[in-house]
Parts: structure tokens; C-alpha cells; sequence
């Protein structure tokens, strides 16, 4: 929470000394146009891999693999966009930045990784669960009759 918070500050502060920096450069006109340019690269780049990411998504569910990388994936390419959509340079710059697929793919790696890490040091009573080798669960239900059977099998 204190990262979001220094985010929230340092940000916007960035943001306006970039802009300040090159519109003093290029001028203000073009340095709106280089900002709305941008953008639009974005959206259509966002709108390649959005779809990409997707088809790849659904075709691991027809194989029946749950597409845990994919949905991460596009939670990236979401935040990417929102950065995208942002006036700046800096948001830009992350923006594009979640667009590169190797880097997305570093990315989610890392964030497996951190939650693997974080499901082996669990604590409560199946803290054990992960040692214990491939089990196989079977999910069912099961009831007991009392009495006649005859009745059960007649409805």
C-alpha cells in the first residue's frame, strides 16, 4: 500500500516534468500530437495482442488446460491499455512496455513463481498438502438406506 501511495505522488510529477521537458523541445502542439500518436499506436497494438492472447486462451480451454498464463496475460495487457490511454510519456513508456510479449511473459513467470512460493509457505492444518506427492482426488456422494431397499429401487 505504501508503493501505491508514492505511485499516486511521484507519478504525475514525472509525468508533468516530461511533458514540461520535451514540449519545451518540440512545442506544445507537437508534443500533444506525439502524446495523441502514441495512443493510438497503443490501442492497435493492444487490439493485436488482446486478440491474440485470447485465441491462444481458448484454445488451451478446447484442449481442456486451464489458461492461467493467458488470463494473467490479459490483465497485464489491461493495465497496459489504461496506460496507454493516459497522457504521458512515462505511462506511455510502461504502457508499451506491457505490449512486448517476452516481456509480458517474464512478467507472469515471475508472478507464478511468487505465488508457488507463497502456496508452500501456507500454514494451517494442510500445510503438508503440497508434499505429498500426486494424488489422485475423486469427487462423488454417497448415502446410506436404512430399511427396505425395495421401496428405493420401485420410485
Amino acid at each position: 500500500m505504501r508503493y501505491l501511495l508514492v505511485l499516486f505522488i511521484v507519478m504525475p510529477i514525472a509525468e508533468m516534468w516530461v511533458l514540461i521537458t520535451i514540449g519545451s523541445f518540440i512545442g506544445a502542439i507537437n508534443t500533444i500530437g506525439l502524446v495523441l500518436l502514441t495512443a493510438l499506436i497503443g490501442i492497435y497494438l493492444l487490439k493485436e495482442q488482446g486478440f491474440e492472447t485470447l485465441w491462444r486462451g481458448r484454445e488451451k480451454l478446447q484442449r481442456g488446460h486451464l489458461p492461467a498464463q493467458e488470463m494473467l496475460e490479459g490483465l497485464i495487457l489491461a493495465v497496459s491499455g489504461a496506460l496507454l490511454l493516459t497522457p504521458g510519456f512515462v505511462t506511455d513508456t510502461l504502457g508499451f512496455m506491457g505490449l512486448i510479449p517476452s516481456f509480458r511473459q517474464v512478467f507472469v513467470r515471475s508472478i507464478f513463481n511468487k505465488i508457488s512460493i507463497l502456496h508452500v509457505h501456507k500454514s494451517g492444518p494442510n500445510s503438508n498438502r503440497e508434499t505429498q506427492g500426486n494424488e489422485e482426488i475423486i469427487d462423488g456422494e454417497s448415502w446410506e438406506t436404512k430399511g427396505n431397499n425395495k421401496k428405493l429401487k420401485d420410485q
